[in-house]
């Protein structure tokens, strides 16, 4: 595992096209943005978890494959 530090408003990039910005650092709490490209899946642990598992994921709205190809569930 590669570990980086970063400030807030500092990013990392992968692969050329995916970035990932620290937002917000708020106690123990950090927000990140991600900019990646549409077909290229985001999600949280959690999130990828329950959609592997195919199970519902409460508070998130699902999205289908025929809404967004490629992007189901992105957060």
């Amino acid at each position: 595992m590669l570990v980086l530090s970063r400030k807030k408003n500092e990013s990392i990039v992968i692969n050329d096209d995916i970035t990932i910005v620290v937002v917000e650092i708020r106690g123990d709490k950090v927000r990140l943005g991600i900019e990646a490209p549409k077909e290229v899946p985001v999600h949280r642990r959690e999130v990828f978890e329950a959609i592997h598992r195919n199970e519902p994921v409460v508070g998130e709205k699902a999205v289908t494959e025929s809404e967004n190809p490629g992007t189901a569930d992105q957060v």
